[in-house]
């Protein structure tokens, strides 16, 4: 696998006439953000993405400026004028690659559900391959039809494939293909890939997309997709944690057993400050002059805080009806008011110099559970605290994300569940370090999964 830096083309001056609207979709909110602001990001925050070209329509140059702007776009390195075509826009981009061997990804900006994993295995393939194009498996039949409406054929649809962005080339590849374009009338070719194909440049290797990238074509597609991020996780990053936390402050909250005890422990060992706390020691997460006086004090003694993160929770199963409000309220004032109590100071304390947060959710977020109803939407709370602020946050570098571990071995599940067998839980060292991997990584406004 090659490291060396690409370029994406952001494909963003289309008018989306099929869409009805007269905003054009790419800036349409989705999730908190507009849908540029999304596709943005994933190329933003890829390590192996050295560059942004966003090729745009001439009257939205100014409002598309002031979003990079805002937003803080490192790699948008230029704004340039598209077409009245998806091939001019196409061919705009490429005109600015001036080297014929870089790597470049052409992307629709309406595909804002991209993932990183895609990325890499078309920039993969371009080690072997000139271009490359995206496809996932056809889940319905595919039928041709004739011009009276009736089935002309149904091709076998194993070998059939639904075509996505990115398209993947060398620039110079692209930039013939784009020249040979210019001087020919006749052209019926919807992307880059077939314009390779049609001018038979070379061969189109295929590889697999992603069934949430999908395309916002329709106003249903954003509610769609609006839905698909609310759901979305990542696995949690692997990091060299041992090295990179030497030196760093680090607080723990609900720090007195299980997996907050964990990440404190294994963070003092690979040479972090460590302040670790919790009800036990009189720091209730839900009071907030209590968290501020922590993070100050760790402030004081370092001139900083580099990371946080909240694993203090409250989990009471059982009947709705058969809970009084002091357990409800408890289960509310620990996991939604804690959460937001240590986002809010946290970020205080951090907006100076930047840093990470770690809140912590459970897979029940997504559908709350009989017997654990209180407890589910206090999760799903967490969720949606995080994802609005890490869109606030990010022009101030503090990232946040939510932990989302399966059952894990913690005193915790064993009061409300008994005890299990080992092998059907996570243990607490495994969440622990996936933590401490989180709060090094890059990322933010993510669901990170950690699985066995």
């Amino acid at each position: 696998m090659t490291t060396t830096h690409a370029v994406a083309i952001v494909l963003a001056s289309g008018s989306g006439l099929r869409f009805s609207s007269e905003t054009p979709k790419q800036f349409l909110k989705l999730a908190g953000k507009s849908v540029l602001e999304h596709t943005l990001d994933a190329f933003e925050r890829h390590v192996r993405i050295g560059e942004i070209v966003l090729v745009v329509a001439a009257e939205q140059r100014l409002l598309t400026e002031e979003i990079v702007r805002r937003a803080g776009y490192r790699k948008v390195t230029k704004i340039v004028q598209g077409g009245a075509t998806r091939q001019s826009s196409s061919s705009a981009g490429v005109a600015t690659v001036m080297n014929d061997g870089a790597k470049i990804l052409v992307h629709d900006a309406v595909r804002p559900l991209l993932d990183a994993a895609t990325i890499d295995r078309c920039l993969d393939a371009l080690d072997e391959f000139d271009a490359v194009d995206t496809g996932i498996l056809s889940p319905d039949t595919v039928i041709a039809t004739r011009a009276d409406g009736c089935i002309a054929s149904i091709p076998a649809r194993a070998a059939l494939r639904l075509g996505q962005t990115p398209q993947g080339f060398r620039a110079g590849l692209l930039r013939r293909a784009h020249a040979l374009a210019a001087t020919t009338s006749d052209l019926n070719v919807t992307d880059d890939c077939g314009l390779v194909l049609h001018f038979e440049l070379a061969p189109v290797k295929v590889v697999a997309g992603d069934i949430n990238n999908i395309k916002i074509t329709y106003p249903s597609d954003i509610y769609l997709a609006d839905r698909l991020f609310q759901l979305r996780t990542r696995t949690a990053p692997l990091a060299d944690n041992g090295t990179a936390l030497a030196g760093k402050v680090l607080v723990v909250f609900g720090a007195s057993r299980g997996i907050g005890q964990r990440i404190a422990m294994l963070a003092a060992q690979a040479g972090a400050h460590v302040f670790a706390v919790s009800r036990s020691n009189g720091v209730d997460v839900a009071d907030e002059s209590a968290v501020r006086a922590t993070l100050a004090r760790a402030c004081e003694m370092h001139g900083r805080v580099d990371f946080v993160a909240n694993t203090a929770g409250a989990l009471h199963t059982g009947l709705l009806a058969g809970q009084d409000y002091d357990t409800i309220d408890q289960q509310i004032a620990t996991n939604v008011r804690g959460s937001v109590v240590v986002a809010r100071e946290a970020f205080e304390a951090m907006r100076k110099t930047g840093g990470s947060i770690a809140l912590f959710t459970s897979s029940s977020y997504t559908r709350g559970r009989a017997m654990s109803a209180v407890y589910s939407a206090s999760k799903a709370a967490v969720v949606n605290l995080m994802q609005g602020l890490a869109q606030e946050y990010l022009p101030f570098g503090v990232r946040i994300n939510a932990i989302n571990p399966e059952r894990t071995a913690t005193p915790m599940r064993t009061e409300n569940f008994g005890n299990e067998p080992a092998d059907a839980l996570l243990n607490a060292d495994s969440v622990a370090q996936a933590t401490l991997s989180a709060l090094l990584a890059d990322a933010t406004g993510e669901v990170i999964d950690v699985r066995r």
